[in-house]
């Protein structure tokens, strides 16, 4: 495959990866899967950005002819810098875009505007790392040996990106929308749509509209009292038994 195909591929492989890795710690803190991500698929394109930045950089870097210990060194620094950078500005676009905050690092020491914040960073860093150093030689190896016909299903790939991405974008204005208008609303079609986007707030807790700490309130108690529902209709099914 070509080298364009190609980043399209590791695109794809570590979008998934990230999304796979942030559903398992979201599902593992809500105790019942969450899918943890913007789209509605399996995918989380801010990984797949930062996977090839870090690659990219990295190849570069190693042109350089610095001894192992230095080109280590510098490609973390570089990772926790790029990755930072790509968080940031996918924060700010989103926030900018939507008038929704979708993460808060705000209760986070040494964080920026609330979008970054060192503690990630550096995590970011160290898992950029491993990635070069560990798992991408692996991924590596397995695109480059990949029929020459495999290409053909790049088109495809992106065009299932676009239609997604434009989904999930339609999707959160609705949401945006109905809250904005819900005084309009009847509480029970109010109940209902915020029910439907209800995954949107399972895969980012802190997700808020900037402004409207009431309307975000009684978001949370629609959800948090729909939990409650649930957990005592299970527990009265138990006692049945």
């Amino acid at each position: 495959m070509n080298d364009l195909s190609n980043l399209v591929v590791f695109f794809t492989i570590y979008s998934f990866v990230g999304w796979t890795m942030e559903t398992i710690y979201a599902s593992k803190i809500n105790k019942e899967f969450v899918n943890r991500g913007f789209l509605n698929g399996p995918f989380c394109p801010i990984y797949g950005f930062g996977a090839i930045l870090v690659i990219q950089g990295s190849k570069l870097i190693s042109t350089a002819n610095l001894n192992y210990f230095t080109e280590s060194i510098i490609i973390i620094l570089f990772s926790i810098i790029i990755t930072t950078i790509v968080e940031f500005i996918t924060g700010y676009i989103l926030e900018k875009i939507f008038n929704l905050k979708w993460w808060d690092y705000s209760g986070v020491a040494m964080n920026i505007k609330g979008y970054v914040c060192l503690k990630f960073s550096l995590l970011w860093g160290i898992l950029a790392f491993v990635l070069m150093q560990i798992v991408h030689p692996i991924v590596a190896n397995l695109v480059f040996f990949m029929p020459e016909k495999i290409k053909v299903y790049v088109p495809i790939i992106l065009l299932y990106f676009f239609l997604d991405t434009m989904k999930s974008v339609s999707n959160i204005l609705d949401l945006r929308k109905t809250i904005i208008n819900h005084p309009s609303l009847s509480i029970h079609k109010y109940y209902i749509k915020i029910l439907k986007y209800e995954r949107y707030f399972l895969a980012f807790p802190r997700l808020l509209m900037l402004n409207a700490g009431i309307i975000n309130r009684d978001v949370r108690k629609i959800l948090n009292d729909r939990i409650d529902k649930i957990k005592i209709e299970i527990k009265t099914r138990f006692q049945g038994l």
